[in-house]
């Protein structure tokens, strides 16, 4: 296992106490030099908050960790690619690279609707890394969308 799989592996373990919660299962860990500084996942219908993404409550932590908003030098791993609220915040917080599990194609901001974080109108750019342990994370999606599909039945 390599260092971007171990770290994402890490994320996959978040966005499982997502799925446990019921949650949409994504998870997110930030690091600095091979060590974890935060880590989250989906609390949007426990906090019944729009903006409690993973990526949000991983940003808010390491920039409480660090005692700043500027998270230089840092690696955000998302078992999903983020959507552009959470795209926004990663080129707000100035995060140097985003390790992505799975794409999205139906709400991503990383390359698949849209690559928010290499438009280069903006002060910052970002490094993407993707297809990180893929089938994991996206399995737990298809895993918790099929069960929820077939509660409705």
């Amino acid at each position: 296992m390599n260092v971007d799989e171990y770290f994402m592996s890490l994320a996959l373990e978040e966005a499982l106490k997502a799925y446990d919660k019921r949650e949409v299962p994504i998870g997110a860990v930030i690091v600095r030099d091979n060590k974890v500084i935060s880590v989250g996942h989906n609390l949007r219908e426990c906090l019944k908050d729009a903006t409690a993404h993973a990526e949000l409550i991983a940003i808010k932590e390491a920039c409480d960790a660090l005692g700043g908003w500027r998270l230089t030098n840092t690696t955000l791993y998302a078992t999903i690619e983020p959507c552009p609220m959470c795209a926004g915040a990663i080129l707000q917080s100035r995060i140097q690279r985003v390790v992505i599990g799975s794409m999205d194609p139906k709400a991503g901001a990383c390359g698949s609707i849209v690559n928010l974080l290499n438009m280069n109108d903006f002060n910052h750019q970002v490094e993407i890394t993707t297809g990180v342990l893929e089938e994991e994370c996206a399995d737990i999606m298809r895993r918790f969308f099929k069960e929820l599909r077939n509660k409705g039945k």
